[in-house]
């Protein structure tokens, strides 16, 4: 199995302490997306991904990483 996680939140705070709703704007998306995704509830589409790193001025993959999981029966 694999999981998407992300690095939204550290960058909120790198970037000046960007709020969430201040993300969520520039993203296009809601405040409670942005909460979603920090709370890895949420898989976002490729197109929101690409918004999110373009925020950001980073490459998706400074922002998602997927981790694979091993199947433990």
């Amino acid at each position: 199995m694999s999981e998407l996680r992300n690095q939204i939140r550290r960058l909120r705070f790198d970037h000046g302490e960007m709020t969430q709703q201040e993300l969520a704007q520039k993203a296009g998306v809601t405040r409670q997306t942005i909460i979603a995704l920090e709370a890895n509830r949420y898989v976002p589409s490729l197109l929101l991904a690409y918004r999110i790193a373009r925020v950001f001025e980073i490459l998706i993959e400074e922002v998602f990483q997927l981790e694979e999981q091993e199947n433990r029966v």
